[in-house]
């Protein structure tokens, strides 16, 4: 076996990773292959000794071989990943299927499509579709039916998807059909240059001002790995978060509040109108009340505006609200105007 350089390979965040879902294994037959490690390679982590000597593979799809048992030495299974290998060590995998390289498939999903073009797509998401696959959800996502509208997709990182939206989340995304146009988007993210504002609703009338902005960090739950929340940065490792609230309609029951992110952090809204102490209805991860009218928390990305990444056309794109959406409003008899 020959094994690139240590120095070669490198810890890639796994929403960044620049390999392309054709270097996932989706339909490989069994196969067990003998690895022999090398002078060079002693005392490096077995996950990295298994990139090296399997290269045609991806470095999720090993990781997920090594946690199923599918790599031994010595009759040994279920190794951890950072343990240190030995020069002339004899080492057994079984490239095999998982549920994650059989994740990346075209499915037929019928995706609401409300624009696209050579470079890009715009999808309007509804609620309960998962944009990624992920444990518990490795077939029938959003990346399935890109797959499904695009095959060549499959060269592209994550088919293309540059940012998500929660599995309970409905409403609009921009997604790349080339290269060149999700670098570009990728780009315009991180340069907060792509503008996204949602509606919720809460089951508490707005208090104070009618416009708030929360400026609080967002990180792990030191109490709950599960959520997020908002942290100490001296404390707590996070990212800085920012979410601008403007409240559209309220009464008695509750209020409909205007949301624009100039940050994008794992359940930013969610957690921000937590933090005021006014959770979305249906969000009971953080605090929300269930409600017959709404069966998931109540948000919705309405508006999408940003650069075209090739043209530098301006686009900008609405999305109604779904049907349970208006349901809680005319229950509630809150207002919606799209415009406010």
């Amino acid at each position: 076996m020959i094994i690139s350089s240590p120095s070669e390979l490198e810890d890639i965040d796994e929403f960044q990773d620049e390999t392309s879902l054709e270097a996932v294994a989706t339909d490989i037959v069994s196969e067990v292959r003998e690895l022999l490690v090398p002078a060079e390679f002693h005392g490096q982590r077995l996950d990295r000794m298994l990139v090296a000597g399997v290269p045609e593979f991806s470095r999720s799809y090993l990781q997920q071989l090594l946690e199923d048992g599918a790599v031994s030495r010595e009759g040994s299974t279920h190794l951890k990943a950072a343990l240190k290998v030995k020069a002339g060590e004899r080492w057994l995998i079984e490239l095999r299927a998982t549920p994650q390289s059989q994740a990346f498939k075209p499915e037929n999903l019928n995706l609401n499509v409300v624009y696209e073009d050579t470079h890009l797509r715009v999808i309007d998401k509804p609620a309960g579709l998962v944009v990624h696959p992920a444990p518990g959800n490795w077939s029938g996502t959003l990346m399935n039916g890109l797959l499904g509208l695009d095959s060549s997709l499959m060269a592209l990182p994550r088919a293309g998807i540059v940012h998500r939206l929660d599995k309970d989340t409905s409403g609009l995304m921009v997604v790349a059909r080339t290269r060149m146009a999700m670098d570009a988007l990728v780009k315009q993210m991180a340069a907060r240059e792509i503008k996204r504002q949602y509606v919720a609703v809460c089951d508490k009338p707005w208090t104070g001002s009618q416009q708030k902005t929360v400026d609080l960090a967002i990180g792990r739950d030191p109490a709950n790995r599960l959520r997020m929340a908002v942290v100490d940065l001296t404390k707590n490792s996070g990212k800085t978060a920012k979410t601008h609230f403007r409240v559209m309609s309220q009464n008695d029951q509750g209020s409909l509040v205007r949301c624009i992110l100039e940050t994008g952090r794992t359940h930013q809204i969610r957690v921000h109108m937590a933090s005021l102490k006014l959770p979305l209805v249906g969000d009971v991860q953080y605090g929300g009340l269930s409600n017959a009218a709404m069966p998931r928390q109540a948000l919705h990305a309405d508006h999408l505006s940003f650069s075209h990444p090739i043209s530098g056309k301006a686009l900008s794109f609405y999305s109604d609200l779904p049907k349970d959406f208006q349901s809680l409003l005319q229950a509630w008899s809150l207002s919606y105007n799209e415009k406010s």
